[in-house]
Order: C-alpha cells, then sequence, then structure tokens
C-alpha cells in the first residue's frame, strides 16, 4: 500500500513534509507506514487520497484506476471493461438540495442510484438531487450527485453543507482562518455566503459530506 503513496510522491514531486503540513497527518504517522509499523487509518488515507485528487481503492492499491471517473464513458455510464468487475450497491436518493437558496433536506427516498461495490466500501454514500440554478454550468437543476458522508473537507472542494441545522446545499466550500466561505459558480446571480466561527456554531453550519461524481440528467 505504502507503495502506491510513494509512487504519487515522486509523479507529483511532493514530500512527506509537504503533505504533513496540507493534510495535518503527522510525519510521524507517515514514516511509521513507510517502516511496516502502522497501517494508517481510513479517513486519514482518505484525507490522502483526496489530497493527491485519486480514490482511496487506488491509494490502497484495490483499483489501477486513480479517479472514478476513469471508470465512466463520456455518457457518465460505467466502461463494459469495469462492468465486468462491478458489483452495483444501491444507495438512496435523499430528497431534493437546493443549489441556491437552501432548502430543508428532505428524508425521504424518492428512488435509488447505483455505485460499485468497490466505491462502497470506502465510506457511507448517498445521493441528493440538486434544485436550483446557483451551480451552473457545473450543476444543473434535476442532476443527482452522489456525495461520500464525511463532516470535513479541504479547502476548495464541492460538497452538501447543513445550514441552520436542518437545510442543505452545494456549494464549494472555502475555508479561511476565521470561518467558511460558501461558493456558487453562478456567482453573478449567487454571491458567495461568508460564515464566521461564531455564525458556525449559533446557525449552525455543518459539513454533511463531499460530492464525488454527478449524475446529469439528458
Amino acid at each position: 500500500m505504502y507503495e502506491r503513496y510513494e509512487k504519487l510522491l515522486n509523479e507529483r514531486n511532493i514530500t512527506n513534509y509537504r503533505v504533513s503540513k496540507d493534510t495535518g497527518v503527522t510525519q510521524t504517522t507517515l514514516s511509521d507506514w513507510k517502516k511496516g509499523k502502522i497501517t494508517p487509518k481510513t479517513d486519514t488515507l482518505q484525507k490522502i487520497a483526496d489530497y493527491f485528487n485519486v480514490s482511496l481503492d487506488y491509494l490502497t492499491g484495490n483499483s489501477d484506476y486513480e479517479r472514478w471517473e476513469e471508470k465512466f464513458n463520456q455518457n457518465g455510464v460505467l466502461r463494459e471493461d469495469v462492468l465486468k468487475y462491478e458489483a452495483g450497491i444501491k444507495i438512496p436518493v435523499l430528497g431534493k438540495v437546493a443549489a441556491g437558496i437552501p432548502i430543508e433536506a428532505i428524508q425521504d427516498i424518492e428512488e435509488y442510484e447505483e455505485i460499485p461495490e468497490s466505491m462502497a466500501r470506502t465510506g457511507e454514500f448517498f445521493a441528493l438531487r440538486i434544485k436550483g440554478d446557483s451551480m451552473e454550468p457545473k450543476f444543473s437543476d434535476g442532476d443527482v450527485v452522489i456525495v461520500r458522508k464525511q463532516d470535513d473537507l479541504i479547502s476548495g472542494e464541492i460538497g452538501v453543507v447543513i445550514v441552520n441545522g436542518q437545510d442543505a446545499t452545494v456549494k464549494k466550500v472555502v475555508k479561511q482562518e476565521n470561518g467558511i466561505l460558501l461558493i456558487a459558480t453562478n456567482q453573478a446571480v449567487y454571491p458567495p455566503k461568508f460564515y464566521d466561527k461564531a455564525e458556525m456554531k449559533s446557525s449552525p453550519v455543518r459539513i454533511l459530506g463531499k460530492v464525488v461524481e454527478l449524475r446529469a440528467k439528458f
């Protein structure tokens, strides 16, 4: 497993020090991993995989595809060579997520989407439907996004954020020293919304998961 990580270091010309500084994974952990003393926990491995923009399966040597999207053709369908080896796991589409003004996250299951079994092994996933146009042209009204449940993101990633304790919105999350900034791609209509640390606690504002895949409507 460490060999795959070392391969990424060499390919990207990145040092352990830089990985540690950018991800928060201690250099001791990385050193002990190299020496075979430990195997990092799944959440630690996921941080490293996210940092290199590769799938957890690729980092751990369970897949030769660096990213999930490489398994799909230009129409968003699993490639035939992948289908031979990937069993489908159904996940629920939970209500609708506002890609604009946040709306309540409805917990009723509308339908189901399938994800590869290897993907399902890397964490807990759910699907949410986009409503609104604030994330145009990346996400359109009616699209479904696949979300990996996690309570933190690397600054600049797109995630599902719970606002006011019950409203869910899909936005690019940029971390700042005194809070977070939620950014829409359609900024001409939807300006960025900043929440300082006090507002994050009082509202509250909480990261629910990372958007890992788009299932666009046609």
